[in-house]
């Protein structure tokens, strides 16, 4: 598999979506997690994610924050995982291994942050996946993806 990044919306399902790609044997690094960021949601650290990019031709990357476009020439798809807003709260207000997203507050910034975002994120992205789809079959169209369907 060839370096893919998998950003989108809190509650679109991308930390679903990468343990299903890490249970499949594929090296995956979710950055909301393992001090990837500053623990608030803010920027990579971006010698880490140089390293890591240059020592892996084939991992699986995710997360969405505001300096990974910087990388976006490092990876050969950039995958959009999407979701109505109102399956976003919903789902962010239920979840109990992510506390964001169980306030009020924060359900009004996803909201937001999709109106806002959102479409800045769609503009870059190489392709984009319905969140709401079978966590197999978003798998499947993942390891579809090859260094030239770009």
């Amino acid at each position: 598999m060839p370096r893919i990044l998998i950003t989108g919306m809190s509650g679109a399902g991308k930390s679903t979506l990468l343990a299903e790609l890490a249970r499949r044997g594929h090296v995956t690094v979710d950055t909301d997690h393992d001090g990837w960021t500053d623990g608030s949601g803010g920027p990579w650290d971006e010698a880490r994610m140089a390293a890591l990019l240059a020592a892996r031709a084939d991992v699986v990357v995710s997360g969405t924050v505001e300096n990974q476009g910087r990388f976006y020439d490092r990876f050969e798809h950039v995958v959009l995982l999407s979701a109505p807003v109102d399956v976003l709260v919903e789902r962010v207000s239920r979840r109990s291994d992510n506390p964001y997203g169980s306030s009020a507050a924060e359900q009004d910034e996803i909201r937001r942050y999709t109106a806002e975002v959102e479409p800045l994120l769609r503009q870059t992205a190489h392709v984009e996946l319905d969140g709401r789809r079978p966590v197999d079959d978003l798998a499947d169209a993942v390891e579809l993806l090859d260094s030239s369907s770009r």
